[in-house]
């Protein structure tokens, strides 16, 4: 399913005229994808791609090149300099890195030093918007909402991760470069995998709705409560930090956040609220993470001062799309059953 079109303006004024975006063919990639094309339809605009992975989308040319070779970042960044990169590039699940901590490392932190390295040499002016995470607050995350000067504590080798990788790009890029930071919370919506616990249930209601499962879900910790954004409202966040980062300080860090946390079974209800057929829930042992917080929430309040940014898309709009989504790909097994 293809992100749907929004209003997102025009920014040219910002000037960015070659743009490069990693980890565009993710998650929240076509979402940003589409709405860099709409702010910067003059620009040149390059989507790194690893060598066998795919763009199909007429508005970015694909550069093929892992993030985590050296040269290949090397020569990807020499031939684009670009002045503008969105770093979105890595393994983004917090769960996957308890089994897959060095892999995590790898792609979150050496990739990230393979591009800023390139960047210093080939590229010293650009603006880079850096995609973190609100789990570096870890275990400092609760009742009251985190704001940017809140110590980090990470939890994962995801969060040490991201919070290293921070350190090293204010280091590696240089100072005639403008680094932003960006910690957005969680965040869902069509095209997120099942990784993620929202996306996890969606596609068992469409699964059970069809026939296809028997009528029971299978969840974590559904007590645990998380401050939820759209993925379009994420994007939107994103489009106007780079629009502003000209006028920002060379190194700026900024929350994405609603500030209103509400626990996965408020989340599931609201998904059973939308469900054409009942279900039982189970809790899985397999679902439950150590040394989960259980509340994590945040302050956007300095992102919505410089940027005027504020969330659009009310949760029940997001599940109700999340849902729909997840009975598209249902609908093929469908009609075959016909």
């Amino acid at each position: 399913m293809s992100p749907a079109p929004d209003a997102t303006p025009q920014v040219e004024g910002s000037g960015y005229s070659r743009i490069l975006l990693t980890g565009g063919t993710g998650f929240v990639g076509p979402y940003l994808r589409n709405a860099l094309a709409r702010a910067y339809p003059r620009a040149q605009r390059f989507a790194l791609v690893r060598p066998g992975e795919t763009c199909a989308d007429a508005a970015w040319r694909p550069l093929v090149g892992d993030i985590v070779d050296a040269e290949a970042m090397e020569r990807a960044i020499d031939a684009t300099r670009p002045d503008l990169v969105l770093h979105l590039a890595a393994q983004a699940s917090a769960a996957q890195s308890l089994r897959a901590a060095e892999a995590t490392w790898r792609v979150n932190f050496l990739g990230s030093f393979h591009l800023a390295a390139a960047l210093a040499r080939h590229a010293p002016t650009a603006v880079v918007l850096f995609v973190s995470t609100a789990d570096v607050y870890g275990s400092h995350l609760g009742e009251s909402p985190a704001n940017e000067d809140t110590p980090a504590s990470p939890l994962s080798a995801y969060a040490r991760s991201k919070i290293a990788a921070e350190a090293m790009l204010t280091d590696v890029l240089p100072s005639s470069s403008r680094l932003v930071v960006a910690r957005p919370f969680n965040h869902a919506g069509p095209g997120q995998d099942l990784r993620f616990a929202l996306s996890s249930f969606a596609a068992q209601i469409a699964a059970i709705e069809a026939g296809r499962l028997a009528p029971r879900i299978d969840v974590g910790d559904l007590s645990v409560r998380r401050d939820f954004l759209d993925v379009r409202d994420v994007v939107d966040a994103y489009v106007r930090l780079v629009a502003a980062a000209p006028g920002l300080p060379p190194r700026s860090v900024f929350n994405i956040a609603s500030g209103a946390p509400r626990s996965l079974s408020y989340m599931l209800d609201a998904l059973r609220a939308c469900a054409t057929r009942n279900f039982d829930v189970v809790v899985d042992p397999a679902r439950l993470r150590p040394a989960d917080i259980p509340v994590a929430a945040g302050d956007a309040s300095k992102l919505r001062a410089a940027t005027g940014w504020r969330p659009s898309h009310s949760i029940e709009d997001t599940l109700r799309a999340l849902l729909d989504h997840w009975r598209a790909q249902e609908s093929p097994a469908k009609d075959a059953a016909r």
